[in-house]
């Protein structure tokens, strides 16, 4: 009964039988309550510390219990006074914490404007993903192209996802096809399905984004340059057009489960479609190669196997063929 002022039940047992019969001594007060005398001593000596047994003036070296209606005030006067010391205490680190951020946030140069945030360098990147996945409440959409994702950013990435679906956030990430290659990359992809993600692949995709509960997006300030940082925008507009776009995306992927269709002796499949739009709009094998995920040498391969099931000679031969056959 009288834990939650901080007596055992051993000790509380101790205290009541004090306070029923204070004449006896240790061994007698022992065999009443049931309890060795090495336990009965320990209490004795937790009663005296909290001030709840007092020498005895009639018994010299004996001890008397303090009657209830004393003792356990001065009890809850002790746990009252701690708390108050706690609170103290609470609030100085309160104040300390609130101190540092400030001090930081004058030190930073990443700072907010009219609802957008410039992100300079991957610490502050990734110390403001982070900020926006605790803060999730619903949905966190993503468009990663680029293929093959490096481990340490894989690795940054597992437990802020790993905590988003626990809480049961709905997670849906596009990767580019060419992301089904690399076995890292993929098995993070099959591992967020497992935990309840959603992931589909394009052979094409638009820059890197993410959409946070449909409120933040962030998105590169320059994806051929991503030194430059990070955009992160909560203005309504940017984010309701990133969102459609985020859609469409999705609704063009296929499910990271399903199989792309196999080459044909008559159809491209998209990752070859693709390839000849990229060449034929006069981009280059290596900007080719970089918008869809691969490497060069994939480029090329595809691009040389391309041109010997239409039987042509050269790459303008190819897209012309290509064209006359409706591909393009």
């Amino acid at each position: 009964m009288l834990q939650t002022l901080g007596l055992g039940a051993e000790v509380e047992a101790v205290y009541r039988g004090m306070l029923a019969d204070p004449s006896g001594g240790v061994a007698e007060l022992s065999d009443r309550l049931g309890l060795t005398e090495t336990r009965v001593r320990e209490g004795l000596d937790r009663l005296v510390d909290l001030e709840l047994l007092r020498p005895s003036r009639d018994c010299p070296g004996g001890l008397r219990a303090v009657r209830p209606e004393l003792g356990l005030e001065l009890l809850l006067r002790r746990q009252e006074e701690e708390l108050a010391r706690q609170q103290q205490e609470l609030a100085r680190s309160k104040a300390a914490a609130a101190q540092v951020v400030s001090e930081f946030a004058g030190l930073s140069p990443n700072t907010e404007v009219d609802g957008a945030e410039r992100l300079v360098g991957m610490d502050a990147i990734q110390g403001r993903l982070e900020q926006l996945a605790h803060g999730l409440t619903r949905e966190c959409l993503a468009i990663l192209p680029g293929g093959a994702l490096s481990q340490a950013s894989l690795e940054a990435s597992r437990p802020l996802d790993r905590r988003a679906l626990d809480r049961g956030i709905e997670m849906r990430s596009v990767y580019q096809d060419s992301a089904r290659n690399d076995p890292t990359t993929l098995a993070y992809a099959r591992w967020l399905t497992e935990q309840g993600g959603q992931v589909r692949t394009s052979p094409l995709l638009p820059p890197r984004l993410l959409i946070f509960d449909r409120a933040v997006a962030v998105v590169p300030i320059d994806p051929d340059h991503s030194r430059l940082g990070a955009l992160c925008t909560s203005a309504p507009g940017i984010v309701a057009s990133l969102t459609t776009l985020f859609e469409q995306t999705w609704d063009s992927a296929v499910p990271l489960g399903a199989d792309r269709p196999r080459p044909s002796d008559t159809l491209p499949t998209a990752t070859e479609l693709e390839l000849l739009k990229l060449l034929a709009s006069g981009m280059t094998d290596e900007a080719a190669a970089k918008r869809l995920g691969v490497s060069l040498r994939t480029v090329r391969r595809q691009m040389s196997a391309l041109m010997e099931r239409l039987h042509a000679t050269s790459r303008f031969e190819a897209g012309l063929k290509a064209a006359q056959q409706g591909w393009l």
